[in-house]
This record gives structure tokens, C-alpha cells and sequence, in this order.
């Protein structure tokens, strides 16, 4: 029986994977599909007109004449104050200063170019020893924490 069981599991697993559409579409085909009731179509509800409400005019607002600003009494003018001229410093003359004789530049000898040090040589490298890792003193939790 338990073999038979498995055989048709085979089966339909080879019909589903060779050709999953069909199988797909055999199902789909086996479903009804339901129909939707058609809804009789509702009358659109007619909204009434609301009456047109006049604006009621607003009485005009008597003229009041504006007051007018009292006169302010008007402010004597300032005498004028004469100007004073100021004096004329007299013109000093100028006084000219004696030029100074140009002298020829004196020639600078040449210092001699020093020559360049030599290259030091480099050392050749020497491979870093190795250091041997001390290995860390286990502590023990057992115990717990020594004071």
C-alpha cells in the first residue's frame, strides 16, 4: 500500500513539473466562477435649490470733518554768525636737498663652490631576531580573587 501511495506521489510530482502550466489551468478551469448580481441603477437624489439670500446693505457711516492740527507759533530765526576768515599761513620756501654723488658698485669676488659630501654607504639590513612569547601565568577563578 505504502508503495502504491508513493508511486502516485511520483506520478503527479512529474505531471506538476513537466508541464505545471496545464496542470494549473485544470484546476482553474474546474472552479465556478461567480456571477455578481446586476444592481438596479439608483435615481440621482435631486438636492433642493436653497433661496438666494439678499446681502442687506450696510447704512453709510456719516462724514465727521476732520479735525484740523492747531498752529504751531513760529520759531524766530537764528542771526547768522559772521564766519571769521582764517589767516594765511605765509608760503615757506622750499629748501632743495644736494644730490648725492652716485658711486660705482665695487665687484664682489666670487666665493668658490664647495663640492658636495660624499654618500655615506648604507648598511646593509640585519633580519630582526625573533623573540620567544613568554607564556601568561594562568590565574585561577576557582578560588576566587586573592586580597
Amino acid at each position: 500500500m505504502a508503495s502504491s501511495l508513493w508511486a502516485l506521489l511520483l506520478i503527479c510530482l512529474m505531471a506538476f513539473v513537466t508541464d505545471p502550466v496545464s496542470v494549473a489551468a485544470r484546476w482553474l478551469s474546474d472552479i465556478p466562477k461567480p456571477e455578481l448580481p446586476h444592481l438596479p441603477e439608483l435615481p440621482k437624489p435631486e438636492v433642493p435649490k436653497l433661496p438666494e439670500i439678499s446681502k442687506p446693505e450696510l447704512p453709510k457711516l456719516p462724514e465727521i470733518p476732520k479735525p484740523e492740527l492747531p498752529k504751531l507759533p513760529e520759531v524766530p530765526k537764528m542771526a547768522e554768525i559772521p564766519q571769521h576768515e582764517t589767516p594765511k599761513v605765509p608760503e615757506l620756501p622750499t629748501f632743495e636737498v644736494p644730490k648725492v654723488p652716485e658711486f660705482p658698485k665695487p665687484e664682489v669676488p666670487k666665493v668658490a663652490e664647495v663640492p658636495k659630501e660624499p654618500e655615506i654607504p648604507k648598511l646593509p639590513e640585519f633580519p630582526k631576531p625573533e623573540i620567544p612569547e613568554i607564556p601568561k601565568p594562568e590565574t585561577s577563578e576557582k578560588n576566587g580573587p586573592s586580597h
